[in-house]
């Protein structure tokens, strides 16, 4: 049997693959150090990436709303860079806004809440000190044995004094990395906020690059299936993250309204912190509860208990009624697979897992279900 050309290279990449991942599985510590190298170097453009594709977003839609005009509609068409160019200020400028309303809401009210703290923890030190010398005139043993104890203050100087010399040069030490950590981040930051941009501005031209690539190096049935796998990804997550917002924003109407009627205190600074901690998916929640039941302590410890008790309840309403189906729906994913996505990549990954499953799962969904339709239809078999 004669090879054909085509059929020795083929052989030949595949050989070469089969080294190239045997080498790697017996130095497999070199190969995660490299891994680790690029990633660090890759980690500010994938931020940066990732900001874009949530900014795109709202930028999409103040560009569709604004700027795009139906065909045959009279009036000059306004130049697409300036169309984005001002669709992304737009952007930034309804950030700000949004972020402005939240700090003027929250800190005025974690203000008085730090004052009400700082009363409580007076009264209490006051109430400590009395019953110190309650305990003193009730007992005069104990102030006998306190009386009785000798200290070696000289002793004590010096291991005062040798701990603080020889922990200059770590307290040094440790400034510094700090500070060239917080430069490291403040930098990456600054790249990743100009990478994401440049995406932004630019976003039909990489894209056109990327599929010219594709065409390019890829068989075209393979290069036709990564596009559309990548088309598929790009409307299911910029739809999860509409979905995330909607429900997060119920979740604090449902709060604030549940608190104003029940009377408690807070219920606009506890409303906004449950929204915007409930971005993160399922467990997000749990940490505006936590700062509103502390609150409420501060006030009366019978109404942080009745709040206790309604986030538990709304918590039931929102994880098994609302964020499927909201969140379900924008991504096209029934909600008994939100649930298990949620679960699984919080086991696996964490936070992170929960925020990727869900678009991932419904991605892989989408998939698997037009592969079950196709080879139905192929073998002619209707299942009802």
């Amino acid at each position: 049997m004669e090879l054909s050309r085509e059929t020795m290279k083929k052989l030949a990449a595949l050989i070469a693959f089969a080294v190239l991942l045997l080498v790697g599985a017996q130095h497999l510590d070199v190969v995660l150090a490299a891994l680790r190298f690029l990633w660090g170097i890759a980690a500010p453009l994938a931020a940066g990436g990732a900001l874009a594709f949530v900014l795109n977003v709202p930028m999409r839609f103040l560009e569709g709303k604004l700027f795009r005009r139906p065909k045959g509609a009279k009036g000059k068409q306004v130049p697409p860079a300036l169309a984005r160019a001002v669709s992304l200020l737009l952007t930034f400028v309804l950030l700000a806004v949004i972020l402005v309303l939240l700090v003027w809401v929250i800190v005025p009210q974690l203000a008085e809440s730090i004052r009400s703290l700082g009363a409580v923890a007076s009264d209490a030190a006051v109430r400590l000190i009395a019953w110190g010398e309650e305990q003193f005139a009730a007992y005069p043993e104990i102030a006998a044995w306190l009386g009785g104890l000798t200290v070696d203050w000289r002793a004590l100087l010096e291991n005062l004094w040798s701990f603080l010399t020889s922990g200059v040069g770590s307290v040094v030490s440790s400034t510094i990395s700090v500070t060239m950590g917080v430069f490291s981040a403040v930098s990456a930051g600054f790249i990743s906020f100009i990478f994401a941009i440049y995406l932004l501005l630019q976003k039909e031209r990489l894209g056109l690059q990327c599929r010219r690539a594709l065409y390019a190096l890829l068989p075209r049935r393979w290069a036709e299936g990564t596009v559309r796998v990548c088309a598929l990804s790009q409307q299911i997550f910029s739809s999860f993250i509409t979905g995330q917002c909607v429900e997060a924003v119920i979740l604090g109407a449902m709060f604030f309204a549940s608190m104003s009627l029940l009377g408690m205190p807070y219920a606009l600074l506890t409303g906004c912190l449950i929204a915007v901690t409930a971005l993160i998916p399922i467990v997000g929640a749990f940490i505006g509860c936590a700062v509103g039941a502390f609150l409420l302590l501060m006030t009366s410890p019978m109404q942080a208990a009745v709040f206790v008790v309604l986030f538990l309840v709304l918590q039931q309403v929102e994880g098994n009624l609302i964020y499927p189906h909201v969140v379900g729906n924008s991504v096209g994913l029934p909600s008994i697979w939100v649930l298990a996505a949620v679960s699984i990549g919080g086991s696996l990954m964490g936070i992170a897992g929960m925020v990727l499953f869900i678009p991932l799962t419904s991605v892989a969904y989408t998939l698997f279900r037009e592969l079950v339709n196709r080879r139905l239809k192929e073998r002619g078999i209707k299942v009802e």
